[in-house]
């Protein structure tokens, strides 16, 4: 498996899928898991070399002897020793959830270094945006024909009432899934043993986020960007990533029917495709 040096030192793996196509390097969400649930992103190793990185402290990457490294803004540097690494003065960066957050930070403070950049259900922290309680709510609603939902649906409604219990939490899990079928369920189990919850207590810590800061500097990142919404996602409802969209002027977004927080799982060559034909366009 090969690895390199970060900043500090400590030895981060990565792994290789896909034997054709310029690299695209990924960083996944959790925050802090590692890069086993993103597959090869419903098919997409077939037309690029994914660059699968597992972040600090997840997965077959060591774990720093600074555990404030683990902070979503010190993240940033293990992109560019990977860069470095890699001898790529330019690169093609696709993140999800929690990892577009440091994916962002990056294209804020190197914004030469990426070619083009892909955020699959963002999440916003980096740039300060939130998703408020009725957005959440009516994006749930679109589940309402489920047989499942009446028991999520109180579930939710105990946690952004301030009333949850440890069972709340797992009971909305359904949600984050265009369809609640065996596969969702595996993947879905599976989280727990792939995520360092030590480090992803660390990666919002008191400075991780500076928004004002971040939004200053993708005012200077003119690098195409693509955002993927899941249509149906709780996590990242399509109201709050049009709002992100929009600060990056020229943005693409597609918003994929039916698809929650894992659109590459919910319908794979849809995904696939759309990705891919965002990262063959010329560059204008």
């Amino acid at each position: 498996m090969p690895t390199f040096a970060a900043f500090d030192g400590t030895e981060l793996a990565y792994h290789l899928h896909g034997e054709r196509g310029p690299l695209l390097v990924c960083v996944p969400g959790g925050p802090m898991q590692d890069s086993v649930y993103l597959g090869d992103l419903g098919g997409l190793a077939a037309e690029r070399r994914l660059v699968m990185l597992d972040p600090r402290g997840t997965g077959a990457s060591g774990i720093p002897s600074d555990l404030s490294t683990y902070r979503c803004d010190r993240l940033v540097d293990d992109i560019e020793a990977l860069r470095e690494h890699l001898e790529l003065e330019q690169f093609d960066l696709l993140a999800h959830s929690a990892g577009t957050n440091v994916a962002v930070a990056h294209a804020a403070r190197h914004p030469d270094r990426i070619g083009r950049l892909v955020l699959i259900a963002p999440s916003a922290s980096a740039v300060g945006l939130i998703v408020t309680t009725d957005v959440r709510l009516d994006t749930a609603r679109l589940r309402a024909d489920e047989p499942w939902f009446d028991a999520s649906f109180a579930a939710l409604q105990s946690i952004v009432a301030g009333e949850a219990t440890d069972d709340s939490w797992s009971a909305i899990d359904p949600f984050y899934y265009g369809r609640w079928d065996a596969a969702a369920q595996a993947h879905r189990d599976a989280d727990d043993r792939h995520r360092n919850d030590e480090a992803a207590a660390v990666f919002g810590a008191d400075g991780a986020f500076d928004p004002e800061g971040t939004r200053a500097g993708l005012a200077g990142f003119s690098a195409p960007v693509l955002f993927v919404a899941g249509a149906v996602d709780l996590n990242s409802p399509p109201p709050m990533v049009v709002e992100y969209a929009a600060l990056l002027p020229g943005a693409e977004l597609t918003v994929q029917p039916g698809a929650g927080h894992f659109p590459w799982l919910d319908d794979a060559e849809q995904f696939a495709s759309t990705v891919a034909s965002f990262l063959a366009e010329p560059v204008r």
